[in-house]
């Protein structure tokens, strides 16, 4: 009886966006908990529905898409130790699902990465026209919003910082404003388009960095940033913290 319990209740965390018969094996009710055990049994289900969902939804992303009820019946007839497929085929399938996913996911992480390059080419070709906007060797771009005279660090130095990482879109992947805490870190454990331009600044000067994906994290992808994003980061250099010994 608790397992089927825990069942339907995991059966309700999962929804469909369509509208829903009230005799729909997806539709969520509302439970009135009579102790802190069912509150548990809750949570439960729930934290196991919550992650099957995020799982679910991406390997949507990767375009491969299933049966939110079927996943369902999956897992009550498993809970039973009913299932109609035997443990042997369960592991090869899910092997098999495994396989397809992350070779849906290396296509669409390459043509992410080809889509970036290309949008980050053309922003970074346009954005070197504009006036104020500097050209270093290796193609840092940036923009002096506040000047500031005094030393500079170099690349074994730690500094504190603010700032504020965006995407071309726009999207905010990161900012110290946001956590009202400054950064503090060597300069040469950051990505590389930070450690050259920082090493620009003198402490109180804020400046604009445009950072091509091959000065940032290049093919990788974390978080917000997709393959090959060209980053645009606001950096106010607050303080040179510690300087190196050849320093």
């Amino acid at each position: 009886m608790k397992k089927a319990a825990i069942a339907l209740v995991v059966a309700s965390a999962f929804t469909l966006s369509a509208c829903q018969q009230p005799s729909d094996p997806m539709q969520v009710e509302e439970v009135k908990f009579e102790s802190e055990q069912q509150q548990q049994a809750y949570a439960l289900g729930s934290s196991v529905g919550g992650f099957v969902d995020q799982k679910l939804t991406s390997q949507e992303e990767a375009g491969i898409v299933l049966d939110k009820e079927m996943v369902v019946k999956g897992f009550i007839a498993g809970l039973q130790q009913k299932s109609q497929i035997d443990r042997t085929e369960i592991q090869r399938l899910n092997i098999a699902l495994d396989k397809a996913v992350k070779e849906a996911e290396q296509v669409l992480t390459e043509k992410q990465g080809a889509e970036n390059i290309a949008k980050g080419e053309a922003f970074l070709a346009e954005n070197a026209s504009r006036e104020g906007v500097m050209v270093t060797d290796s193609g840092l771009q940036y923009e002096v919003l506040v000047a500031a005279e005094g030393d500079k660090p170099v690349a074994t130095d730690t500094v504190k910082v603010h700032y504020r990482g965006t995407l071309l879109d726009g999207t905010e992947f990161d900012s110290s404003y946001a956590r009202n805490e400054p950064a503090v870190f060597p300069l040469n454990r950051v990505i590389s388009g930070w450690t050259e331009g920082v090493q620009l600044m003198s402490p109180g000067a804020k400046f604009k960095f445009f950072i091509p994906a091959e000065l940032a994290y290049g093919p990788r992808a974390t978080g917000k940033i997709t393959p090959n994003s060209t980053l645009i980061f606001e950096v106010e250099l607050l303080e040179i913290v510690g300087k190196s010994a050849a320093n």
